[in-house]
């Protein structure tokens, strides 16, 4: 038997609605493989009281490899692999090792503080911290 995720739609809810946890749930299927040289990396997602915790593998590539951006509340995770194949002679039985590019695009929540997320990497795990902000105060109006 196999098991078909089920994917809400954005005619059901307005995209103001969505958040980090609900594009990563819904895409995660979507984005496994979109072509030979393009991977979407594997990730963790957790929100905490007073943050968001990423975690997303990388593993054998330098952090100078890695670009995050943010782009209309969108942030944006690259990271690309360029290795020179040689052909040698003998046959190639089985590769496994993969090079090329791996990319995760997330829409971040209304509360995540852009201005002060930072990211670590160790050990082929790429760390990053968004900082929630403070809610505002409702405002009450008083009527005249």
């Amino acid at each position: 038997m196999k098991l078909v995720p089920y994917r809400h739609t954005r005619e059901i809810r307005p995209s103001s609605m969505l958040s980090l946890f609900d594009e990563f749930f819904n895409r995660a299927y979507e984005e496994e493989e979109t072509s030979e040289n393009f991977r979407a990396m594997a990730m963790d997602i957790v929100e905490h009281d007073k943050e968001f915790e990423i975690l997303a593998n990388l593993p054998g590539y330098k952090k100078d490899n890695v670009k995050i951006s943010i782009h209309e509340n969108q942030l944006l995770i690259e990271a690309s692999c360029d290795t020179e194949k040689e052909e040698k002679t003998g046959t190639l039985y089985r590769c496994e090792r993969y090079s090329g590019s791996y990319r995760r695009n997330l829409l971040l929540p209304d509360n995540a503080d852009h201005g002060k997320i930072s990211a670590k990497m160790e050990d082929g795990v790429l760390r990053l911290v968004i900082p929630k902000k403070q809610p505002t105060p409702q405002k009450e109006i008083v009527i005249e």
